[in-house]
C-alpha cells in the first residue's frame, strides 16, 4: 500500500500515461495496409472448439461433484437411486448445449 500522497499521484499519473501513450504509439506507426483475413472459417472453428472444450470441462467438473455426492447419498438411501441418475444425467445437458452452440457458430 502506498502511503505518500506524492507517490500515489505519481503511480496514478504513470498508469494513466501508460494507458494513453501505449495505444497512441501503436496507432502512430507507419500506415500499412493489413492483408485481408483469408478465411473466417478458422476463427469460427476456433470459437466452436473453445465453446465445446469449456462445456465439456464444466460438465466433467459438475459430474465429478455430483457423482461423489450421489454415491454417498446412495449408500445412505438406496431408494433415491432413480433421482440420482436423473440429476447426474442433467449435467450432460451442459455438453449438449455447448455442442448446439458450436454447431450454430460454424453454420452461421
Amino acid at each position: 500500500m502506498i502511503n505518500s500522497k506524492l507517490a500515489r499521484k505519481v503511480m496514478a499519473g504513470g498508469t494513466f500515461l501508460a494507458a494513453i501513450a501505449v495505444p497512441a504509439m501503436a496507432f502512430a506507426s507507419e500506415a500499412t495496409v493489413a492483408p485481408p483475413v483469408p478465411n473466417v472459417a478458422i476463427a469460427k472453428a476456433t470459437a466452436a472448439a473453445v465453446t465445446m472444450s469449456i462445456a465439456a470441462m464444466s460438465a466433467g467438473y459438475a459430474q465429478s461433484r455430483i457423482g461423489s455426492a450421489a454415491a454417498g447419498t446412495l449408500a445412505e438411501k438406496p431408494e433415491a437411486g432413480t433421482n440420482l441418475i436423473v440429476i447426474t444425467a442433467l449435467t450432460e445437458i451442459i455438453v449438449l448445449m455447448g455442442f448446439v452452440i458450436a454447431f450454430m457458430i460454424n453454420s452461421a
